[in-house]
C-alpha cells in the first residue's frame, strides 16, 4: 500500500502533511503536491494532517491513476520538505470538484 495526493490538493496545497513525513516523499508542483509511491512507507502519518482531505490510501477504489499521476510527477517536481503557507484563494477552491481539468498544472514548484 502507498498514500497518493489527489485533486482536492489542487489550488489548495496545503502543506501540513510535509512536516510529518519521515522519509520526505512530498514534491511540490506549482499548485499541488504528489507522494512518491516507491518512496513512501504506508506509515499514514499525513493522511489526518491534510485539510482539503487530499490524501488517500491506494487501496481505495479508483486510485490507479492516482498513484500513476503521483508517480509522474514526483519524477518531475522537486521534493518538498518544509511547510509553507497555502495558495492564495484557497478558500474558495476547497472542495471544489473539477480541478483536475479546469486548474491543475504541470509546472513545477519551488521545492525546499
Amino acid at each position: 500500500m502507498t498514500y497518493v495526493v489527489i485533486e482536492n490538493c489542487i489550488s489548495c496545497k496545503y502543506t501540513d502533511c510535509v512536516e510529518v513525513c519521515p522519509v520526505d516523499c512530498f514534491y511540490e508542483g506549482e499548485n499541488m503536491l504528489v507522494i512518491h509511491p516507491d518512496e513512501c512507507i504506508d506509515c499514514g502519518v499525513c493522511e489526518p494532517e491534510c485539510p482539503a482531505d487530499a490524501i488517500r490510501p491506494d487501496t481505495e477504489p479508483a486510485m490507479e491513476k492516482w498513484v500513476e499521476f503521483n508517480r509522474k510527477y514526483s519524477e518531475a517536481w522537486p521534493v518538498i520538505l518544509s511547510k509553507k503557507d497555502p495558495m492564495p484563494g484557497y478558500e474558495e477552491k476547497d472542495g471544489q470538484e473539477g480541478k483536475l481539468e479546469n486548474d491543475f498544472s504541470e509546472a513545477p514548484g519551488e521545492g525546499g
